[in-house]
């Protein structure tokens, strides 16, 4: 056992579930692999960063029981749901329109800033988030211990867990990058995920309904 309380057998066990939960096709997933094929992998990692922030935030607040504020109330969640939903799908239209003006204008620092700030909001507008960390997360906490210090800890281990799984995603994503340089194969492969992207927006409406 650690000084947190939790055993190593614990530990193991919610590390291999984070993993199973983060590798289950969902908006971060597709929406990563659209930056990443697009723009290529430095703002594909930029995007990483903002949905680690994302979850990390989320992770102080359930530790602080403001997710489960949320959780119990039902206008909260559905508008933390709707808005979650809306940016996705603003997210596809915006892939499929693919203006590329606004990136080359904006230089690339503010362009790794962009899609940085897109992964944190996309993420803090996700209650499937919120809902892991007060559904899932406190089953592996000992009451016995000290649950703040657990709570957090176990955080930090799911956002590392993300975080290695979502980066990646990108790096494979990367790799088809060369290949899309034709004009004609971008433009095909960008609206078919930007397409994806919408319909993982309409099954996240779907299964986050209440």
């Amino acid at each position: 056992m650690d000084p947190f309380g939790l055993t190593l057998e614990t530990m193991g066990a919610f590390l291999a579930l984070s993993a199973i939960i983060e590798l289950t096709p969902g908006p971060n997933m597709t929406w990563l692999a659209i930056v990443a094929v697009t723009e290529g992998r430095r703002p594909g990692y930029a995007a990483v960063g903002g949905v680690a922030l994302g979850l990390a935030l989320i992770g102080i607040a359930a530790a602080l029981g403001l997710a489960a504020a949320i959780s119990a109330s039902p206008a909260a969640y559905q508008a933390l749901r709707w808005g979650g939903v809306l940016y996705l799908l603003w997210l596809a239209w915006d892939g499929w329109r693919g203006d590329g003006a606004v990136e080359n204008m904006a230089g690339p620092g503010a362009s790794l800033w962009r899609y940085f700030r897109r992964g944190l909001i996309t993420n803090l507008l996700n209650p499937k988030a919120a809902v892991f960390y007060v559904a899932v997360l406190p089953g592996f906490v000992d009451l016995s211990g000290p649950v703040l210090s657990q709570t957090l800890f176990l955080s930090i281990l799911y956002v590392l867990t993300a975080t290695l799984i979502h980066a990646a995603i990108v790096t494979a994503a990367g790799f088809a990058r060369r290949w899309l340089e034709d004009p004609v194969r971008e433009l095909v492969v960008r609206r078919a995920l930007s397409a994806l992207l919408a319909l993982v927006a309409l099954w996240f409406a779907w299964k986050t309904r209440g």
